[in-house]
């Protein structure tokens, strides 16, 4: 499970380096992952201190630090 969630993390991580910031909702659609372990992957990088969640217009957006 630690392996899904640690390769779904760069993926997240090389999507938001490449394009910005998005709300988790659309980064589900893009990198096409299901929505638990994209929110896996989330907070692993949350953890480890390289993304920023914030709520604008209604939506938690994600962005790297």
């Amino acid at each position: 499970m630690s392996e899904i969630v640690g390769t779904t993390a760069g993926e997240i991580w090389e999507f938001l380096d490449k394009n910005g910031p998005i709300s988790t909702s659309k980064l589900v659609k893009e990198i096409k992952v299901d929505e638990k372990n994209v929110q896996r992957g989330i907070g692993w990088l949350a953890q480890e201190g390289k993304v920023c969640i914030e709520i604008i217009n209604r939506a938690e957006t994600i962005s790297l630090i």
